[in-house]
């Protein structure tokens, strides 16, 4: 039995869930309000014991303990996995030898990390750091605050930081592995930061893992200098501030994500400490995937810098490219409009006033920093007005250059009512009629050609049993896992997949894949693997899911592998429809068990949720018989 399963079988889900949800039981089950969205009034939330499970039937969340606490706490599978294992007495030993030692040497790293943290907070309080920490008084910021947040200053010598941690028994190489030093062409090593102001920059769980350096030099080039890239430190990934921010975070339901340090310490200490900053890097979708965990509700504030607002909707097509050049995180929208639909986000924008940074307007009056987020507007609300802004909208030529640039944003917008809404409100803006608005297409792309495989058939399930189970073990739990092993098992083999399947779920009036069709936390995390996979286009879809899948799950990866060892490329395709129709099925059939158990003790003012819910999942049930009655063809490739 593994660490994850030896878990679940010494803790208690009830015990857990109530250190946070008042229950009360009914019948085998309990129930109460649901943590995690806002609703007083009938408790949807409900855990069930016999299968170490828990779900809203408000917010349609759901999973075992581990989704649990992830939720709860805004952490990781590792972090959740160490806090409950601690908690049930679990030993969690390295799988393998060689990542015993990569822990052992990352360990060392954070430690060292620490220690240049408290040498730069010392130096912070020395004759030398004086105009560091003036500076910072400058801004607004008390001691206080400048020690909360570990604040320091870096000496203006070459080889300061070296000779000191020398001293202490590192290498050169250990502090260039952190970034502390660097190497010039000709081979001579010196100190990275020289005579900046330091910020330590720290992972969700509150590890030191890199740092940014403001120049207190009024010629210092770059002004912002952060670590390079470390086997610890990589900057796409992180959220400056969010060790803090995350519990105001989930307080407030809301995040503000804005551009700098200063901007995040500042709003801290003004009472606002649910601000994170993306670290002058373009804000992705795994930064935002990892908020969702905190929120769905995202302001972002940007600076009213209308001509690169207009750069970037003018470059929509070479966006990424710009972005990874920019000093600072810039809006795109169309990638952003995409990721809102796919994270089922609420994004937003503020738009500051001329010259004036958030830090400053919250420390002077937070009174108008709380009134710049409540006027934050939809994206497209936002490119629309900020356009119009700078337009003479009675030139035709000027209405058309408005309408090109939004209406491909309009076609972005999943939801039809929120599509209609925004056309009517351009059609009202442009005085031009919904129908012409309507007859605007989007320039088709020239598509590459795709070499076709000969298509096959759907494997009989006498040949493969794995993917057609028997009747008496669909009421087990144990099926769950193994066909959530058979689809992860091909979508690690073949990334690529997943789009194929989600045209395929589409045409047939249902959910693409997602990481609710997954019942246990392992193999949700393994599925968001393979979805940041396939977004990302830095490298091939395999090459990166080697490079960034977490240590912890190594070993459920191969046991996904493994239970699709027998079948053929030709057969991907099939086998992973049906498993997913079947998983899909299965657990549709025990959430109608456990409405039904709802239904008969729920009081007057429950039962309306449940019967609500009882006939979507009836629907459900009656789509996926349909398909699997008519059997499974594969999707046409485009």
């Amino acid at each position: 039995m593994d660490a994850v399963e030896e878990i679940k079988n010494r803790l208690d889900i009830v015990d857990i869930v109530s250190e946070t949800v008042d229950l009360r039981r009914t019948g085998k089950n309990y129930i109460g309000f649901c943590p995690f969205h806002d609703n007083k009034r009938t408790p949807a939330f409900v855990v069930f014991p016999e299968t170490g499970t828990w779900r809203c039937f408000g917010c349609n969340e759901g999973g075992d303990i581990f989704t649990f606490v992830m939720k709860r706490e805004g952490w990781d599978f590792r972090q959740a996995l160490e806090h409950l294992a601690e908690r049930a007495g679990v030993t969690l030993e390295p799988r393998r030898a060689e990542d015993a030692a990569a822990r052992e040497a990352h360990q060392r790293l954070y430690d060292l990390m620490e220690e240049a943290v408290a040498f730069y907070r010392h130096h912070l309080h020395t004759p030398a750091g004086k105009l560091a920490l003036d500076y910072l008084h400058k801004r607004g910021l008390t001691d206080e605050t400048i020690e909360t947040f570990g604040l320091g200053y870096a000496p203006n010598a070459w080889e300061a930081a070296r000779a000191y941690f020398n001293g202490k028994g590192y290498t050169d190489d250990d502090l260039l592995a952190i970034g502390l030093l660097t190497r010039r062409d000709d081979g001579r090593i010196y100190d990275r930061f020289r005579h900046r102001v330091m910020f330590p920059i720290r992972d969700a769980r509150g590890r030191a893992v890199g740092f940014g350096a403001r120049t207190l030099d009024p010629e210092g080039i770059p002004k912002y200098l952060n670590s390079p890239q470390t086997e610890i430190f990589d900057k796409s990934r992180l959220l400056y501030g969010l060790d803090k921010a995350g519990k105001a975070i989930r307080q407030r339901d809301q995040v503000v994500i804005v551009e700098g340090y200063m901007d995040v310490i500042g709003l801290y200490q003004a009472g606002f400490p649910n601000a994170v900053s993306p670290m002058g890097v373009a804000l992705n979708e795994g930064q935002l995937r990892t908020l969702k965990r905190y929120t769905r509700h995202m302001v972002l504030a940007l600076d009213p810098d209308v001509a690169g607002i207009r750069a970037t909707l003018r470059s929509m097509d070479v966006a990424r490219e710009a972005l990874q050049e920019a000093t600072g995180f810039r809006l795109e929208p169309q990638g952003l409009l995409r990721q809102e639909s796919r994270l089922k986000a609420d994004l937003r924008v503020a738009l500051l006033p001329e010259g004036q940074d958030p830090d400053e307007i919250a420390l002077a009056d937070p009174a108008a920093w709380e009134r710049i987020l409540a006027s934050a507007q939809p994206i497209i609300l936002f490119v629309m007005h900020t356009l119009a802004a700078e337009m003479d909208l009675d030139d035709p030529k000027a209405k058309s250059d408005l309408a090109e640039q939004v209406l491909p944003l309009i076609h972005e917008v999943g939801n039809p009512i929120e599509q209609k809404t925004y056309l009517q409100k351009l059609s009202a803006l442009l005085q031009v009629d919904e129908d012409t608005l309507l007859a605007w297409q989007p320039p088709k792309r020239r598509r590459r050609p795709v070499r076709r495989r000969p298509r096959a058939a759907a494997p009989p399930a006498t040949q493969n049993e794995a993917v057609q189970p028997s009747a008496a073990a669909s009421r087990t739990p144990a099926l769950l896992a193994d066909l959530s092993r058979q689809i992860l098992g091909l979508l690690l083999r073949a990334p690529h997949l997943r789009f194929r399947a989600d045209r395929w779920l589409r045409a047939h009036e249902m959910q693409p894949l997602r990481a609710a069709d997954f019942p246990a936390a392992p193999h949700r995390l393994l599925f968001e693997a393979v979805l940041a996979a396939t977004e990302q286009e830095d490298r091939e879809p395999q090459d990166d899911l080697v490079l960034h899948l977490p240590g912890e799950l190594h070993a459920e990866a191969e046991r996904c592998l493994a239970a699709t060892a027998d079948l053929s490329p030709e057969q991907y395709t099939p086998a992973l429809l049906h498993a997913l129709l079947r998983l899909r099925r299965e657990q549709v059939k025990r959430t109608l068990t456990e409405l039904r158990f709802l239904l008969e003790s729920a009081a007057d003012d429950e039962a309306p949720l449940y019967h609500e819910r009882l006939l979507e999942a009836i629907r459900d049930r009656g789509r996926l018989d349909r398909a699997l009655k008519e059997g499974l063809h594969l999707p046409t490739v485009h």
